[in-house]
């Protein structure tokens, strides 16, 4: 069993915001934190930096405030017997948040399911919760996360959603005002893979999906994918997947009825060609 009784996101309280419960709730209380803030710990107040988070078991005190400037949450007011709350392994204590970004989405989700209430919320809103404290989860058991964790997972997950964008490890680095060689460190101590990698495996696949279900020239596709060289293209692909682009479609394509692609999804043609006048620093996100 799953109940919300309150939620909310992005709330927004000004420098001398103080939050006071002495005997807390009869339900569990989760916090996201968007700034630094104070809370009382054991009696002691201590500071928590932005992108942490705490959850507050039935019964705890809370009391949290403003760290001296604007003070920024997601929250979420509950009761559950899911074993996925009752035991996680850190309450009343915060504790820093991987992906503060995907787990802001979801405390969006869950207002919105909330707010909106069928006969299907309750089981979409147990199935959020637990995609949230499994991403939460995450946070304390990353032992020693690195001050630039949050933009190197920004970045990983722009280049997975734009690969055919024209990345070089210098424009990266610039972003994250990291020197290449660090960035590639951190990067590859992080997921394991190079940014570059990460790279040439987005627009490979990508390009196998347009190879598989569309029309398009292998030129085409070549250049929907980030390549400026289709030769360059045909050699990479063939490095990776051991045929041509040319075979791979034959392959694919014998023996079965394919949807055609007039567009791609997310970062695709509408997205090259909004941007493709544009430097690719620009068109970059804030990190």
């Amino acid at each position: 069993m799953t109940e919300i009784e309150f939620v909310g996101y992005s709330a927004v309280h000004p420098s001398d915001f103080i939050y006071d419960v002495p005997n807390g709730f009869t339900g569990y209380l989760l916090l996201l934190f968007e700034s630094p803030s104070e809370l009382l710990i054991d009696g002691r107040l201590m500071r928590t930096a932005a992108n942490s988070a705490i959850l507050y078991t039935p019964g705890s005190r809370i009391y949290y405030r403003a760290a001296g400037e604007e003070y920024r949450n997601d929250w979420i007011r509950f009761r559950s017997d899911h074993s996925f709350v009752k035991l996680f392994p850190l309450t009343n204590t915060p504790f820093p948040v991987t992906d503060p970004e995907y787990c802001h989405q979801l405390f969006k989700l869950l207002t919105w399911e909330s707010a909106f209430f069928s006969s299907e919320s309750e089981a979409n809103i147990t199935h959020l919760l637990r995609v949230l404290f499994s991403k939460l989860r995450e946070g304390i058991q990353n032992e020693s996360p690195g001050i630039h964790d949050h933009e190197l997972v920004a970045l990983h997950k722009m280049i997975y959603n734009n690969p055919q964008l024209p990345w070089n490890i210098n424009m990266m680095a610039a972003k994250l005002h990291l020197s290449p060689s660090h960035l590639q460190t951190l990067y590859h101590r992080k997921f394991g893979s190079s940014c570059m990698d990460n790279v040439i495996e987005g627009r490979l696949r990508r390009a196998q999906d347009l190879l598989e279900y569309s029309e398009y020239s292998i030129r085409d596709i070549s250049e929907q994918c980030g390549y400026n060289n289709v030769e360059h293209f045909c050699r990479q692909f063939r490095q990776r997947n051991g045929c041509t682009p040319g075979q791979y479609r034959k392959n694919a394509s014998a023996g079965s009825n394919k949807r055609l692609l007039t567009h791609n999804t997310l970062g695709g043609r509408e997205f090259e060609k909004i941007n493709r006048n544009h430097p690719v620093a620009e068109s970059f996100p804030v990190l």
